[in-house]
């Protein structure tokens, strides 16, 4: 018999909302299948996916907590009367912010309502390949079926399971955002993205943070000139503490109820301790599709990373299988690109289209402290595709206005771009440090989308005086291209 609806999506985030809804703009029946598994620690949430919920949105608000705590310290020397110290009320801001998620949740749902998307708070399984079993929470059972699936159940965090009470005493960022109480002195080993900017923030509002590295700080993002290192040693600078080269092996809970953490140093070859209070774990993210049931439909998969393998046109090995977002091979692990993915994906399906996504020149930024945004290329990945001979590096540093009533340090204000050497000298990537770097690059962003050359960056009228228009002084400070190997371009 004919299939319930044009379009089933598994997953209530960013994509597959997106999808959903673009879908059934074009008059289809669509549904959407949604089901949050509580954390280890029993966190769960609402629907709108990782972003909503526990990623950028309340991180992006609590970096702003920390941004505000800094400014307080400024202000005094802009002549504002603050008496000191202050002090920062965690349950205060993690109310506000948790209300604002739930707002979202309700947004999102009601959003489903109006456009006459079906909602499903169900954990999805395939029994074949066009009928998909729900199960709710109380265990009722519903099944569905549909001519088209979307795939869009994201990651969720990792744990080291091989590191005695990880899973036991740990948390992850699943848990953070959602604490009514304040974590206390925190440690956070490995260093992911999500591990230096809640660090950063847990800093910023007075509370005692450690993170460990095993190695460097911030893989996959650009690491000559130590971009990297420039964040993480700035954030040493304002109070995180970090313990370099080392690696957890055990977690066990003391009769204070505090943590006590031990840990191998590599450069010193000693096993060391220390107790805190909440230890959240950042060692990357798994893509959630152990109860999806794939194989059973014959859905391909990286055995390595778990990530399901689709083409340019976010297929899967099944024709009427796609998925698009954190759980795809490949694809960058950000909401605005899931998001596009899933409404051209829509489009192609039922609004005749042929329009790709195009997954090149994608901006981002770490909001740390001092916020690092990027587009483009590294310069590794950039010497890597085009030869070291054939790029420039244009770099510099510089000092925010802002910074100077109040004399903070800007030693690691920095920016870096990376260009092709001859011909038009079209700009391959651009780095920057500083404060709001996620605003700076997102302007940037789309002149090197549209193919922006170096002379043309040269002619461009900065506005005055920002940092932003420090990068229409690049020319002030060049150096050849470095010798490196990765592995990718």
């Amino acid at each position: 018999g004919k299939n319930e609806y044009d379009l089933l999506v598994i997953g209530g985030g960013s994509g597959g909302l997106a999808c959903a809804k673009e879908a059934a703009q074009f008059g289809r029946k669509v549904a959407v299948l949604d089901y949050v598994e509580p954390s280890p620690q029993g966190t769960s949430w609402g629907i709108g996916g990782t972003c909503v919920n526990v990623g950028c949105i309340p991180k992006k608000l609590m970096h702003q907590a920390a941004l505000l705590g800094s400014a307080l310290k400024d202000a005094q020397h802009y002549g504002w009367n603050i008496a000191q110290p202050v002090h920062h009320t965690w349950s205060v801001m993690a109310q506000a912010v948790q209300n604002y998620v739930k707002s979202l949740n309700w947004g999102h749902r009601v959003q489903l309502q109006d456009k006459k998307v079906k909602y499903f708070n169900m954990k999805g399984s395939f029994s074949d390949p066009h009928t998909v079993r729900g199960l709710t929470k109380a265990g009722k059972e519903t099944v569905v079926t549909a001519d088209n699936i979307v795939l869009a159940t994201g990651g969720r965090p990792k744990y080291p399971t091989h590191i005695a009470g990880a899973l036991e005493y740990g948390i992850t960022s699943d848990d953070l955002f959602w604490l009514k109480e304040s974590p206390g002195k925190t440690l956070t080993p490995f260093v992911f993205n999500v591990s230096l900017e809640c660090a950063g923030f847990l800093t910023g509002i007075g509370l005692d943070t450690t993170v460990m590295m095993r190695s460097i700080p911030l893989r996959g993002f650009d690491q000559a000139s130590q971009m990297a290192s420039l964040v993480t040693e700035h954030m040493e600078s304002y109070g995180t503490k970090f313990l370099k080269r080392c690696f957890p092996s055990k977690v066990e809970k003391l009769e204070s109820n505090r943590l006590q953490v031990t840990w191998k140093n590599s450069d010193r070859g000693t096993e060391e301790t220390d107790s805190f209070d909440t230890v959240m774990w950042a060692v990357g993210r798994a893509p959630d599709t152990k109860t999806l049931n794939l194989e059973t439909v014959g859905v391909k998969t990286n055995s390595e990373t778990g990530k399901i393998i689709v083409d340019a046109s976010e297929a899967t090995s099944v024709p009427h299988i796609y998925a698009i977002g954190d759980i795809t091979e490949g694809r960058p692990e950000l909401t605005p690109t899931a998001i596009a993915a899933g409404k051209l994906l829509a489009q192609r399906l039922f609004g005749q289209s042929s329009e790709l996504m195009d997954y090149d020149n994608v901006p981002t930024t770490v909001f740390t402290p001092l916020e690092y945004g990027c587009v483009g290329l590294s310069e590794e990945a950039a010497v890597q595709c085009h030869g070291s001979d054939n790029i420039e590096v244009f770099h510099a540093y510089y000092k925010p206005l802002e910074f100077t009533v109040p004399e903070r340090d800007a030693t690691q204000c920095y920016m870096k771009m990376v260009c092709l050497r001859e011909g038009e000298q079209r700009i391959l990537g651009l780095h920057f440090i500083g404060p709001n770097a996620g605003e700076v690059i997102q302007g940037f962003a789309l002149g090197i989308k549209c193919g922006a050359t170096y002379p043309q960056l040269m002619k461009t009228v900065g506005i005055h005086p920002t940092c932003a228009e420090e990068v229409t002084k690049l020319h002030i400070t060049k150096r050849s291209g470095l010798d490196a190997t990765v592995t990718g371009c």
